[in-house]
């Protein structure tokens, strides 16, 4: 099976750096009936920052505004999902380099049973090239 890839919204908030506060938050979303196809976590500054890509947009900045969270503007991103082989990501990466595209930040992880996914942000000038770009992969 070829790779899949898909441009996406993901969204992000910053949170006290203490236990339980991702936790809350997930499980929020779980109540909530949203679907995450990425989460992603990381310390800024004295805080953290979780960005989510949700399936349903909308749906997901309904769960989140009744607790009161301060989610920053969608930004878009690209989910790549495919089978897992040597070199996978590696192509992907060069299918941008080749056209000139920075990537910003980038996540990667084997998910088992012979798949892969990555999710990837570029600036947002070079959305819509890269777009093209990684439809051809």
């Amino acid at each position: 099976m070829a790779n899949t890839i898909k441009k996406v919204w993901y969204f992000s908030i910053e949170v006290p750096d203490r236990p339980g506060e991702g936790a809350r938050i997930l499980q929020d979303l779980k109540k909530a009936g949203v679907n995450l196809l990425a989460f992603s976590g990381f310390p800024r500054r004295q805080r953290v920052q979780l960005d989510f890509v949700p399936e349903d947009a909308g749906l997901f900045r309904k769960a989140l505004s009744q607790g009161k969270l301060n989610i920053r503007p969608k930004k878009s991103g690209f989910l790549v999902q495919g089978n897992d082989r040597t070199g996978a990501v590696a192509d992907v990466v060069q299918k941008l380099s080749d056209a000139n595209i920075n990537i910003t930040a980038m996540d990667a992880v084997s998910a088992g049973r012979g798949r892969y996914g990555a999710i990837l942000w570029v600036k947002p000038q070079h959305v819509n090239k890269a777009a093209k770009v990684l439809k051809a992969l």
